[in-house]
């Protein structure tokens, strides 16, 4: 009998102190369910041809019906808000947890895909032979300078040019 008494006195206390303390109480259980969301299959019959998106350093593969984007040697396409990771532009495709997915990726524009006039699609080739070097010597960053000072130069040129003819 002395035996229950002391039981039920212990489980008394635990729930007491619980109660009282609830960090004291038992440890919080957490499960994470992984649901795989198949990825729809998609595959390109060519290597694609991509598009720089300015000031990112990542190449979106335009006039598909899928996300699909190259950044730093590997190809990502969200889908359902799960994010897939690719050495290959075919897959084959793993599940990454959106911690690993690189922060740029979360902040293109929404119209990243539309390619804006006068942009250059870069072959496949050229891509996969270019990007590190690309990136590692600024390249877009010098090509984008250039574009914008062969702009101030037209509208410089411009704005000479109204005056007609005047006495220098």
């Amino acid at each position: 009998m002395k035996k229950n008494v002391f039981a039920l006195f212990i489980i008394a206390m635990v729930f007491i102190v619980s109660a009282i303390f609830p960090q004291a109480g038992f440890a919080d259980v957490d499960v994470n369910i992984g649901i795989n969301v198949p990825l729809p299959a998609f595959v390109f019959s060519a290597p694609p041809a991509v598009v720089f998106i300015p000031g990112t350093y990542v190449y979106a593969v335009p006039d598909v019906d899928i996300d699909i984007v190259f950044y730093h040697g590997y190809w990502y396409r969200p889908h359902m808000d799960y994010w897939y990771r690719s050495t290959s532009y075919n897959g084959p495709w793993k599940h990454i947890d959106k911690k690993v997915v690189p922060g740029v990726l979360f902040k293109l524009p929404p119209d990243y895909r539309k390619v804006p006039p006068g942009h250059q699609r870069i072959p496949y080739g050229q891509l996969k032979k270019n990007w590190k070097t690309w990136e590692n010597e600024k390249h877009w960053d010098k090509h984008e300078h250039k574009s914008e000072k062969k702009d101030d130069h037209k509208e410089e040129k411009k704005k000479h040019s109204k005056g007609g003819k005047g006495k220098h």
